[in-house]
């Protein structure tokens, strides 16, 4: 496997990350070298830019690590949360972040099964005729010169193993649907159903403003636990946002693909360093 979350969650363990909106060199180094299972480079409330995303993962890469494990599987695994603008725009977006050798994307605000369909067939390549799993046609552009060498495979082994798992349970991408509104919560069953939809990723925040209510009212936990049920009937990975406090309880519910916070603000060893300076810790 190259794609460690994939092979994490096919054993039914959890898969941890972080959510990342910062670009500088340093903090994709210092990424790749952390205990996390991924990073969710995030290009949805941080800028659309390409070029910046392109260095980021170059930055994330460890000559000396694939030295070291004799394999190509990094040791973080980088995914890109796109923006959801429009059918067009998305697949445009898609193919862009998949062309610079990201090994999964996040779609946001997926309300209904057509939706998630589009973000489907964005994210794969036409199969070839007579694939056992043709359907859903893929419609992603071909040029995967950059992506190949970025995985380290040859453009013929890219083109084989760059497809939706478990639609292919050999394909080494995994495409992540947000179900955050309301709306989504009443078609979860449909959304699930797509074929090529790797996981579902639950939006707390989102789903509590498209509610009108507070996050921590018993109505948002409730969607929570019909949309993890749900995933758990269909065999689908869940994923949520989760804390130290929380963290343990989520797992044990079956939750499988877990982000802990994000990466901007003041390091937790900084923030400990300040508060013994001002005499509060």
């Amino acid at each position: 496997r190259l794609n460690k979350v994939i092979e994490l969650l096919s054993a039914g363990k959890p898969a941890l990350g972080i959510f990342s909106q910062g670009r500088s060199l340093l903090n994709a180094a210092a990424l790749a070298d952390s205990d996390f299972d991924f990073v969710m480079i995030d290009m949805e409330h941080a800028p659309l830019d390409f070029e910046r995303l392109h260095a980021f993962l170059l930055g994330m890469v460890s000559r000396r690590e694939v030295f070291e494990k004799r394999n190509l599987q990094p040791n973080v695994i980088p995914f890109v949360r796109v923006p959801h603008n429009g059918r067009e725009q998305l697949q445009f977006v898609i193919k862009q972040v998949l062309d610079l050798g990201v090994y999964g994307v996040m779609v946001p605000h997926v309300n209904t099964a057509e939706e998630a369909l589009a973000a489907v067939v964005a994210a794969r390549f036409a199969q070839r005729r007579g694939a056992p799993d043709f359907k859903p046609e893929g419609q992603r552009g071909f040029s995967p010169g950059i992506a190949a060498r970025y995985w380290g495979l040859t453009v013929d082994e890219y083109t084989r193993r760059a497809d939706l798992w478990p639609l292919d349970p050999q394909g080494e991408l995994l495409l992540i649907v947000q179900i955050e509104e309301a709306q989504a919560v009443r078609h979860v069953e449909e959304i699930i159903n797509v074929p090529g939809v790797g996981a579902v990723f639950i939006g707390p925040a989102d789903l509590s403003v498209s509610m009108g209510v507070k996050m921590d009212a018993p109505e948002v936990e409730d969607a929570i636990q019909k949309i993890l049920h749900a995933c758990l009937r269909r065999g689908i990975p869940c994923g949520i946002p989760a804390t130290a406090e929380n963290v343990a309880m989520r797992i044990r519910q079956g939750f499988r693909f877990i982000t802990l916070g994000g990466d901007l603000g003041i390091p937790e060893n900084a923030a400990r360093a300040l508060r013994a300076a001002r005499g509060s810790d």
